[in-house]
């Protein structure tokens, strides 16, 4: 019998009989609320690594708690499939650049994570986890075995964090009511046979967790009389209880659905929401500062320029604006606001901040010390880091887009351009920052259709620190002039030391460093600039330390000589 929404339960069992190798972790997600179970489902996700991975529980439930945070904070619009494979690229980017800063063992995990969703599953799969399907008496194998065998071990040959790039096996499949999924892993590969698994699961199929239980015993005892009984078995079982109804009439309207705003004025209305200053209007956007007149609180409205409306490209990558920013927690990046009342438009808001671009502190503070900007430029270094941390960039790094409260902490916004760095996102990233409009603190290779990463924020940021330190551009070649490679040996860069001598030259050299036109020969990490960026320590008064030193000097020579007295008053007295 049919319900008006998906229901299912599930069952677990973990045998680790060594808790030193505890390498499994899973876990099943059921959203409470009604909206969030429609529109993104049930999960259920199990991991595993290697035994000879010192990091392999901290990598499972890294992995685990990781993707459940991130699918479900995605937009509304985007169906399973968008949602996984976004978070999964975005997890394996994490996990690989955690991975290459330790020494032993790494974040490398086998997964698989299978979405419920209305009356279809979707199965995202990599590594050597498995998932099994048991419909009345079929019991097949849904997942695909990712495996190497170097020197008689197995070893997972595709997993999340093992390498840049990621490779997913993607199966959806309609649901059927009675389905009854099992998540386990390699260990159990030799102890039980499919039988064995039918017969221990139909044995009382209404209670999952003593399944489970029976399952992951006796798998433990025919592991323990073949002589191998120290690994650790863990099973998972997930059962579909009712499925709901077909759906005859059209959806609600998603998020991704809502009609654009038409253009507002100060003093107009939207959704509660009165607008109290119009702080942009662009080709692709309209920015506004506004007042929820129900809680009285004042928020930034930042929705497509109605010129837009058909250009869908753009609108997709509207959507992700507001999902790119929930993803990234930083006092330095401008925070996401939840609205107060349902949305009939499309747009999102975003915390306001009381204060002033970088440009306009920088025209009202021309007698700032060399002190105060690092702080602030260090301050910017933190926001990009926050993003990077996420694998995102903002490719549009200036000081328009650098507010500065009235407590002098910065905050990064307007993320028109920020992209997701996953695999197919590079020429996507360029196309991007081309549609939004390149700026003068652009790195040359947007300018070449080169390929962009992290070093590409890197130049835009050394370019606006820079800028804040001497009022004037690196070089004087404009961005948009380049065509070609060659362009780059024309752009020569001008000492920040011959504009403010307060720059130091260790200083000069850094932003020489993080502005070269070509990309690799920028610092590697941008903590490395970041360490630069630190204003030194003022020098001692002239005469203090040699003072100092002296003085220090002078005690130890007094001793010295006192002690030589002695002894030749010693040897006198003899």
């Amino acid at each position: 019998m049919a319900s008006a929404q998906l229901s299912l339960s599930f069952g677990q069992a973990f045998v680790v009989p060594d808790r030193g190798r505890h390498r499994s972790s899973m876990s099943v997600c059921v959203p409470e609320d009604e909206a969030l179970m429609v529109g993104k489902g049930a999960s259920a996700l199990i991991t595993d690594s290697t035994s000879r991975n010192p990091l392999a529980k901290q990598a499972g439930d890294l992995s685990v708690q990781g993707f459940l945070a991130d699918f479900y904070s995605t937009p509304k619009h985007w169906g399973a499939k968008v949602s996984a494979h976004r978070v999964l690229h975005a997890l394996n980017g994490w996990c690989y650049g955690q991975s290459r800063q330790v020494r032993d063992g790494g974040y490398v995990s086998s997964m698989s994570a299978m979405v419920y969703q209305g009356r279809e599953a979707h199965l995202f799969h990599m590594g050597d986890t498995l998932v099994f399907r048991l419909r009345g008496a079929e019991f097949e194998q849904l997942s695909r075995d990712h495996v190497t065998d170097l020197g008689g071990y197995r070893y997972p040959s595709r997993a999340l964090g093992m390498d840049a790039s990621l490779d997913i096996d993607y199966v959806q499949m309609p649901l059927k009511q009675g389905d009854i999924f099992l998540f386990t892993t390699q260990a159990v590969q030799g102890t039980l046979m499919p039988s064995d698994y039918v017969g221990l699961i139909r044995e009382d199929a209404s209670d999952l967790h003593a399944a489970c239980e029976r399952l992951a015993q006796t798998a433990s005892e025919r592991a323990s009389a073949r002589g191998y009984g120290g690994d650790p078995f863990c099973f998972q079982l997930v059962r579909i209880d009712a499925l709901p109804e077909e759906a005859h009439d059209e959806p609600d309207p998603s998020y991704g659905e809502l009609p654009i705003p038409p253009e507002l004025a100060v003093g107009e209305r939207l959704d509660g929401l009165e607008v109290q200053e119009v702080l942009s209007r662009t080709a692709q956007s309209r920015v506004y500062r506004v007042l929820d007149t129900y809680t009285d609180r004042e928020m930034v409205l930042k929705a497509p320029s109605p010129e837009v409306s058909s250009r869908n490209a753009y609108l997709e990558h509207f959507l992700l604006q507001q999902w790119i920013v929930e993803r990234v927690r930083s006092p330095f990046v401008v925070r996401v606001m939840t609205p107060s009342r349902p949305r009939r438009y499309l747009y999102y808001l975003m915390a306001y901040v009381d204060g002033m671009t970088l440009e306009e502190w920088a025209e009202r503070h021309p007698r700032a010390g060399l002190a105060q900007r690092l702080d602030i430029a260090t301050q910017l270094g933190k926001a990009v880091q926050a993003l990077h941390r996420r694998d995102l960039l903002h490719q549009q790094i200036h000081p328009e887009n650098v507010l500065i409260d009235r407590h002098g902490q910065v905050v990064l916004t307007d993320f028109s351009a920020c992209h997701l760095r996953d695999v197919d996102g590079h020429r996507r990233s360029r196309g991007l920052l081309r549609q939004v409009g390149l700026t003068e603190h652009s790195a040359p290779e947007y300018a070449m259709d080169d390929e962009v990463g992290r070093r590409s924020d890197q130049y835009s940021l050394a370019s606006t620190v820079y800028w804040l330190l001497t009022g004037a551009l690196p070089y004087e070649l404009p961005v948009k002039e380049l065509l070609r490679h060659t362009d780059l040996e024309r752009m020569h860069y001008r000492s920040a030391r011959a504009l403010n001598p307060e720059v130091s030259p260790a200083l000069d050299e850094a932003l020489k460093r993080a502005l070269a036109p070509q990309r690799a020969l920028r610092f590697r990490r941008l903590s490395e600039f970041q360490h630069a960026l630190k204003a030194p320590k003022p020098a001692p008064e002239s005469g203090e330390a040699p003072a100092k030193r002296g003085g220090a000097a002078g005690f130890w020579q007094a001793v010295a000589g006192a002690l030589l007295l002695l002894l030749v008053l010693s040897w006198l007295l003899r």
